[in-house]
């Protein structure tokens, strides 16, 4: 049950802003019904996009595994934001990966450097949305994502943390391992969950729905 210790440590003004991505996404499902075919898809979005927020960020903090430098193995957290850039496209991808950086942020500032936050957060997390490159194969744009995500955070890590290297040891190959240790699990996990026939069934279907 350790593992669902981490959901207590959400911030109430947190707890607050994914209730009310909740009833954004309440919301648009009700006023979908009585929208023209355009504006159906737009709210279609928007609700889609509020919920995979919500839903990995809760996912988040279900942690496995947590480095003490920062950093997490999860319960499949980026799941949903790679399905809304699958099902949406690089754009609306990196848009929604961006959102919930920032809310990550809020939720556990890490502050080094105002570029490191940039960085780390919006930009690492924005990368995500590169999974929308390859929709076709959600398996394929979940590893585009993945590394995406994994360019920032080393690019951040060399700049801002090379103090923590070890001594004598390259900085670039201390921050790729060391983001490597969860984020490679983290994504394995991912993919793995993205090879189940009928996840990627229920994906292609709510991708059709999206034309």
């Amino acid at each position: 049950m350790h593992f669902f210790e981490g959901l207590l440590k959400i911030k109430p003004y947190v707890w607050a802003i994914l209730g009310a991505l909740v009833l954004i996404a309440i919301t648009s499902i009700y006023l979908n019904k009585s929208n023209t075919k355009e504006k159906k898809f737009d709210t279609r979005k928007i609700t889609t996009a509020s919920l995979c927020i919500a839903l990995s960020f809760v996912l988040s903090y279900i942690k496995i595994f947590k480095l003490p430098q920062g950093g997490s193995i999860t319960l499949g957290s980026l799941i949903p934001l790679f399905i809304f850039a699958y099902t949406y496209g690089v754009k609306d991808g990196v848009i929604v990966g961006a959102i919930y950086g920032i809310l990550q942020f809020i939720q556990e500032p890490y502050i080094v450097h105002w570029a490191q936050v940039i960085i780390d957060y919006p930009l690492a997390f924005g990368a995500l949305g590169l999974a929308g490159l390859s929709r076709k194969n959600i398996p394929v744009g979940m590893v585009l994502g993945g590394v995406g995500r994994l360019f920032f955070h080393v690019i951040s890590g060399v700049i801002f943390f090379a103090s923590y290297a070890p001594e004598g040891q390259n900085v670039l190959v201390y921050s790729l391992v060391y983001n490597l240790t969860y984020l490679l699990p983290d994504l394995i996990l991912c993919i793995v969950i993205g090879f189940i026939p009928q996840f990627k069934n229920a994906i292609n279907r709510l991708s059709t729905e999206r034309c």
